[in-house]
């Protein structure tokens, strides 16, 4: 079985992309979808339930490596993990650390001669082996080196901006108003018994589906929504 795996960070954003490379390649392949925050593999669901799944065999096709993590470490440990329960790992971007690649300098080692020179193909057996393992520990590291750069580009664009009088992400004291808050207050106002409904807070909280915190932030705001009207 053959399965594409293609992440996204935010809900904005399209896999559009991902699912086409992979796509192009590998018509047959079962996509597996994630919109997930953050660079290690712990916490996408969709990505765990086909770690679960996979068998020997079976291929996993990334469309590039920092689909499967941006954390070096991470991902190598993963590589190794999958690899040696005999799946397969394809990256459309990073061909040259595919698992066949890493098959091949594992499994084609130069023939032994019996003689003294046997020492040294002994050397370049090993040499090869450690170069495929660089090889893919690099691109690993430098998928997670593109995330921090990424990080610390965002943080130095909202300095700059703060330093011009631009004004970066709500102001102190302000209500941000969105259709969600709107909806749940809705629901609060007609359901609890400290509005027009009968229900007690942890009630209302369960029904409407909202934490306790945002549950009393959108309370308290409500109450002053209401005062202010009459």
């Amino acid at each position: 079985m053959i399965y594409g795996y293609t992440r996204i960070s935010t809900k904005q954003q399209s896999m559009d992309r991902q699912v086409r490379n992979i796509k192009d390649i590998y018509a047959n392949a079962v996509i597996v979808e994630e919109v997930f925050t953050g660079t290690k593999v712990e916490g996408r669901k969709e990505f765990d339930k086909l770690l679960k799944k996979v068998k020997a065999d079976d291929t996993i096709v990334f469309d590039s490596v920092s689909r499967m993590s941006r954390n070096a470490e991470e991902g190598f440990q993963l590589y190794e993990e999958l690899y040696n329960k005999g799946i397969e790992l394809i990256f459309i971007k990073e061909a040259h650390i595919n698992t066949t690649t890493y098959k091949q300098a594992l499994t084609s080692n130069i023939q032994m001669t019996g003689t003294m020179v046997d020492m040294i193909l002994e050397g370049i057996n090993k040499y090869l082996l450690a170069l495929a393992k660089e090889q893919i520990k690099l691109a690993f590291i430098q998928s997670e080196k593109e995330v921090t750069d990424l990080q610390q580009r965002t943080k130095e664009g909202i300095q700059t901006a703060r330093l011009n009088g631009k004004q970066i992400g709500q102001i102190k004291g302000t209500k941000l108003t969105t259709k969600k808050s709107i909806e749940a207050k809705e629901q609060i106002q007609k359901y609890s018994k400290d509005f027009k409904g009968t229900l007690k807070d942890i009630e209302v909280m369960k029904l409407v589906g909202l934490a306790r915190n945002t549950y009393y932030k959108y309370k308290k705001e409500l109450i002053k929504e209401l005062r202010v009207k009459k």
